[in-house]
């Protein structure tokens, strides 16, 4: 059953990146080139016939200028997008391909669980997942989702969140949120004078439920 999941997803992937790239205007050659690849290869990707690692979708989220989180929706994009800086992809890859492992290994040991249980569960061979925690090979999308269901872990603790492509694509998803806020709440939050209140709700929403606790009575007390 895990397989068909992971077959099926693989297709679906692939049809996202497919639409992805055909919003931004770019051919197939030049999204192999950004991911060091053969053009066959990632032709393969968008037909679902094999599927891209969480660093390569991570580097055509900001070449295609898309969201990371596009590749996880049911809708296709609707209009153009700009073009993304490249960046030296293979370094990159290789980076994420064994944090990426290390990450999983970790999260292995802490459940105290077998490379065969994890493999058993996610329907992955366990010579495969081995070679995937030493990052000796990329973890295709839709297995990386499988294990993390093994693991009872949130794909998104696999994401970029501190290098140069996590802070561009975390950066990308605040402005996304700002935009979806209400226009009197966002005039609200752009005007400099009104900057004091905001640093005051951040640091509120930094306590812990005692230390609220505290000043809400302490507010009370003065207002008594």
């Amino acid at each position: 059953m895990n397989e068909i999941r992971i077959k099926i997803r693989a297709k679906k992937l692939g049809i996202l990146v497919h639409d992805a790239r055909r919003a931004a205007r770019k051919g197939l050659a030049d999204c192999a080139q950004l991911l060091g690849i053969p053009e066959a290869l990632f032709e393969a990707y968008e037909f679902g016939d094999a599927s891209p690692s969480m660093p390569e979708l991570e580097l055509l989220s900001d070449y295609l200028d898309v969201p990371l989180e596009h590749f996880w929706e049911d809708r296709t994009l609707e209009s153009p997008q700009s073009e993304g800086e490249q960046m030296d992809a293979a370094q990159f890859v290789a980076l994420r391909q064994r944090i990426i492992g290390a990450l999983l290994q970790k999260l292995r040991l802490d459940k105290a669980l077998t490379l065969q249980d994890v493999a058993e569960r996610a329907g992955v061979p366990t010579d495969r997942l081995e070679g995937y925690e030493f990052g000796e090979a990329a973890v295709p999308v839709p297995e990386l989702e499988a294990l993390c269901a093994a693991l009872e872990t949130p794909v998104a603790e696999f994401q970029d969140q501190t290098g140069p492509l996590g802070v561009k694509i975390s950066q990308r998803r605040s402005l996304q949120e700002y935009l979806a806020l209400p226009p009197e709440l966002r005039a609200f939050i752009s005007k400099p004078v009104n900057r004091p209140y905001l640093e005051l709700a951040q640091r509120l929403s930094e306590m812990s439920v005692e230390k609220l606790r505290t000043v809400a009575e302490g507010l009370l007390e003065i207002t008594l």
